[in-house]
């Protein structure tokens, strides 16, 4: 007898468990992906360019917005060994409401490289990148692949300057 009822036990969780995956499957589902990367412009402009090299650990963040302005969706991702990041996003909050994509935006958190750890808008990072057209579209996957953020060396910092500090007499 307690065989028996721990089958029927066990065959429930089963079926259920499945039934919870086909739901999830029907679910349309949005990746976000792509690369960060350490660009060192003390490097000749050749290496510069295509020398960069990927950063593990790198923290991205996507954030969605609703249409009076309001956070409505926040996730983020740390880069692996290769600098790549993968955000996996329901297209639907937990009460149901869509996500408009083109509310969405993309941006570069932080770095644990004390080498490459300073923010570029090169491809955006800094001031984010808002979802755009799907790279790729199937089903009920949405997909977005992004081009690149880079961080950069502490010696290619550009300095802030702004009139209010100089020409005024005041720090010479």
């Amino acid at each position: 007898m307690g065989v028996v009822v721990t089958l029927i036990i066990a065959a429930s969780f089963i079926m259920g468990f499945s039934n919870m995956v086909v739901a999830g499957e029907n679910q349309p589902i949005i990746h976000v992906g792509g690369k960060v990367l350490c660009q060192d412009c003390t490097q000749g402009w050749n290496e510069w360019v295509h020398g960069s090299r990927p950063i593990k650990g790198c923290k991205v963040s996507l954030t969605c917005l609703d249409e009076r302005s309001r956070v409505m969706y926040y996730a983020s991702d740390i880069t692996d060994e290769v600098g790549q990041y993968k955000l996996i996003v329901n297209k639907y909050n937990i009460y149901g409401k869509e996500l408009n994509t083109k509310l969405c935006a993309l941006r570069l958190v932080s770095s644990p490289d004390p080498t490459c750890n300073i923010l570029t808008n090169f491809g955006g990072g800094k001031s984010g990148v808002k979802l755009g057209l799907a790279t790729s579209e199937y089903k009920n996957l949405i997909k977005y692949v992004l081009d690149p953020f880079y961080y950069t060396t502490p010696l290619c910092d550009k300095p802030d300057i702004n009139e209010s500090n100089y020409g005024n007499g005041s720090n010479y």
